[in-house]
């Protein structure tokens, strides 16, 4: 999905960023993440990442907070929530979802956005603990999609949870069932089956 990011760059006014691709964003901002999901050969391509954005004058929008918990819940008694800063992450937890004012934020952001392609889950949404992010986003399309934006839910996680958190598949502009396809077109690569409409 990094792919996709760095495309975006140089075409998006603002990217906001959740699930479990921020920890390397966090991390690549010299945060504590614990024992979140991370892709540390990629810290230093972030890194550039936050500085072309900033050189291209796009938005970055990272979570404020977030949803920690000791280790990914494999049953019920595996679960206990704990909402902390995004830049006091515990070294001995997981984040496993936005908090609650990131929640807002990325609403709010999404809200007040013309066009919107959302990939990709905000958390652990098939774990009710977990599924707060994801709700928070998909609602912001909908309410986005209302207000007259254009609205994209792009990839099988995405339109899985658009589904399972119980969302109307006409809230959205349109709902992609090519999860695959839709991160390798977002990344700017030739799509075959689009080459031959040429």
């Amino acid at each position: 999905k990094l792919g996709v990011i760095e495309n975006l760059l140089d075409k998006a006014n603002r990217l906001v960023i959740g699930g479990g691709m921020v920890y390397t964003f966090l991390k690549a901002k010299g945060l504590e993440v614990g024992t979140s999901l991370l892709e540390e050969d990629q810290v230093e391509t972030v890194k550039g990442y936050i500085e072309r954005a900033e050189q291209n004058g796009v938005e970055l929008v990272l979570p404020t907070d977030i949803v920690v918990n000791p280790v990914f819940p494999k049953s019920d008694e595996d679960i206990a929530p704990e909402v902390v800063a995004a830049d006091a992450i515990p070294a001995d937890k997981m984040g496993l979802d936005i908090g609650p004012d990131s929640q807002k934020l990325f609403h709010d952001k999404i809200v007040d956005s013309k066009t919107v392609v959302w990939n990709g889950p905000m958390g652990v949404f098939e774990v009710p603990a977990f599924a707060a992010g994801t709700e928070a986003v998909a609602q912001g399309l909908v309410d986005a999609t209302a207000a007259g934006a254009f609205t994209i839910v792009g990839g099988g996680d995405s339109a899985s949870a658009v589904r399972n958190l119980g969302f109307p598949e006409d809230g959205f502009s349109h709902i992609s069932t090519g999860g695959g396809a839709s991160l390798e077109f977002l990344e700017g690569k030739e799509l075959p089956g689009l080459k031959v409409l040429d």
